[in-house]
């Protein structure tokens, strides 16, 4: 092939890319570095709604992988006018593609290092299966959950939250008490927030939950499991205070939990509004 040089005809030298590419970000002004006159500081700022594989500890498969909705937060001085939002996605991206837990601390440390941060703050929620059996036929199925995990490092030392969401089937007391042929029952939602020093399965924390509702919910049912599951709450009402105060009583019995809050809230069958309570632990004074 006849190339251009060997047709006598001169070519004008050309920077290579990364010449080009330095001589052209030197021309392009950095916004986010500009001062800001308001002497207000940011507490947060970063991206959120990111979704991005990750890998979580499972009790029965040893792994499990999973999609979660990412948020990602640094503290931002008084004296900038904004942060390098790319930078959020480059500390992910230096970690393989696949956010593994254990390796949430060293996210953490080089969101700190690569935006010049005090803290740092890691947000990820994402779908949590588990194998389920029906309670008579015995029949497997899987179920959805939502698990949390909520890390914030300020300075060296890391603060980490575990979150669930399980839902339940709940039975109205007093609609039993009262009705002489049935009772309401509505599908609940428990969410669970803890800390703890020591590794909590998200397995352990559905199952204090479930075991503290009218009835836990399957995925798949047939006849005799219905007939098996709706009698079981009959025979376990539940109101929503009941709920979470049954769920409190587990973890604050449990030897590895420092801190939790409990929420339920029922989508009432026979209202058009939920029901809801709360309890949160607080220290010893």
């Amino acid at each position: 092939m006849l190339k251009i040089a060997d047709a006598g005809v001169k070519q004008k030298s050309r920077p290579s890319g990364r010449v080009r590419s330095k001589c052209l970000s030197s021309f392009l002004c950095d916004k986010q570095n500009e001062r800001d006159h308001r002497d207000l500081r940011i507490d947060k700022v970063g991206v959120r709604g990111l979704r991005y594989p990750i890998q979580v500890l499972d009790k029965a498969h040893e792994l499990q992988n999973t999609i979660a909705t990412i948020g990602m937060y640094v503290d931002l001085p008084k004296e900038f006018k904004g942060t390098h939002m790319s930078r959020f996605i480059e500390v992910l991206e230096a970690h393989g593609g696949i956010v593994h837990v254990n390796n949430i601390p060293d996210i953490l440390a080089a969101m700190q290092e690569k935006l010049k941060a005090a803290t740092a703050h890691l947000e990820m929620e994402f779908p949590y299966f588990l194998t389920k059996h029906a309670p008579v036929s015995g029949l497997s199925s899987v179920m959805d959950y939502t698990a949390r995990f909520i890390a914030t490092a300020c300075g060296r030392e890391i603060d980490f939250i575990l979150g669930v969401l399980s839902p339940v089937t709940t039975l109205c007391p007093c609609s039993k008490a009262i009705s002489r042929y049935s009772a309401h029952n509505q599908r609940g939602v428990v969410t669970v927030h803890l800390r703890s020093p020591r590794t909590i399965w998200i397995e352990d924390v559905i199952a204090m939950v479930e075991s503290s509702a009218s009835c836990d919910l399957y995925a798949l049912l047939k006849r005799e499991d219905e007939k098996e599951v709706t009698e079981r709450a009959y025979e376990n009402p539940v109101f929503v205070e009941d709920l979470v105060r049954n769920v409190a009583q587990k973890l604050k019995a449990h030897p590895d939990v420092s801190w939790f809050k409990v929420e339920a809230e029922n989508h009432e069958s026979i209202h058009n509004h939920n029901a809801y309570a709360c309890i949160e632990s607080h220290p010893a004074v």
